[in-house]
């Protein structure tokens, strides 16, 4: 059902799904962001549509509610161990169509990757989406390229208007929720970017491996795996026991988040390193986003968000290092 309303009978219609729902949204933290005079937009709790950011781009993505950054996975003691007790409530997660699409990677690789996740699976079912229109994307956006600029998959789908709200319900429960006035719109979606990207298909480890353009990141890159952090799509993680201090036996492993970028991540028992040098460290990570993944699951595993090149403190973009890594295949740039 396609309706529209005002916002305070939005506000009023996300009071009640509030009782059944955690409801997740980029929000504004003054002054937290990564200089001591700039603000940080991030995925936290909302209780009303004013409290969501959608004119700027969050830094972090919905993954922080599905994938938190340190988890319990276990809590153990000399005899036994426990699993924490499941969120009973669920999530209504806000976020545009592009974060909808990373989740769709996350599903393939946590749930239909050989075996399913139980702790993200205990998440994930209770989640529900509302997508919202994005018309006209960032300067560092390029989700055309990467076909993640729509999706029909929302339980909600929302146009935010000057004075009133244009909402789509698919889910049938949330039908009693809004009051509004039937009418018929589309949800407004990125149809063009500044940045185009043009990827070739079947790209070979053996095709780049070796390519000088890899030498660029040695020096450049400083391996702080901030563009991890903030993508959307990126899964590495590694485990963490902390032991109690009351009880040495006892405590609790963790899964907490880690990059592919730094140091000692791909390090081996006995002391072997896979990728010591930077640029080998960044052609892995472009390798994993526009080739290898596409070739098992049949799309490419980024998103085309741009966070990463919003975040990188040496301003290494990947759109251009993908850009360049195409002219190089096709001959354009040696």
């Amino acid at each position: 059902m396609k309706i529209t309303l005002s916002k305070e009978n939005f506000n009023e219609g996300l009071k009640k799904l509030a009782k059944e729902y955690k409801i997740y949204a980029p929000k504004l933290f003054p002054y937290e962001g990564r200089f001591s005079d700039t603000d940080l937009i991030r995925y936290a709790t909302v209780d009303s549509l004013e409290e969501m950011v959608f004119d700027k781009k969050s830094e972090f993505s919905p993954k922080e509610v599905l994938t938190p950054h340190s988890e319990t996975m276990f809590y153990f003691t000399e005899k036994e161990y426990k699993e924490p007790d499941v969120e009973e409530k669920g999530a209504l997660i806000f976020l545009r169509a592009c974060d909808r699409h990373s989740v769709k990677r996350f599903d393939e690789i946590y749930l239909r990757n050989k075996f399913s996740d139980i702790y993200y699976n205990n998440r994930r079912e209770k989640v529900k989406f509302a997508v919202i229109g994005c018309g006209e994307g960032f300067d560092s956006c390029f989700c055309v390229s990467m076909d993640s600029n729509k999706t029909d998959e929302y339980d909600l789908g929302l146009n935010i208007k000057e004075d009133a709200v244009e909402l789509h319900i698919k889910d049938d429960g949330m039908l009693g929720h809004f009051n509004g006035e039937k009418s018929d719109f589309e949800i407004d979606f990125a149809t063009e970017n500044k940045i185009v990207l043009n990827i070739p298909d079947n790209i070979e480890l053996n095709d780049v491996i070796d390519l000088e353009m890899w030498k660029e990141y040695d020096k450049r890159c400083v391996a702080c795996g901030r563009c991890n952090f903030v993508c959307p799509t990126c899964t590495c993680t590694t485990m963490q026991d902390v032991f109690y201090s009351e009880n040495k036996n006892t405590g609790e492993r963790r899964r907490v988040w880690a990059s592919c970028h730094v140091d000692g991540f791909s390090e081996m028992a006995g002391g072997h390193d896979f990728r010591t040098k930077h640029g080998e460290r960044m052609r892995f990570k472009t390798m994993h986003k526009i080739a290898d993944y596409k070739r098992r699951f049949g799309y490419h595993m980024c998103t085309g968000c741009g966070r990463c090149d919003d975040t990188c403190p040496e301003y290494i973009s990947f759109s251009n290092c993908v850009d360049k890594l195409t002219k190089v295949l096709e001959g354009e740039d040696e």
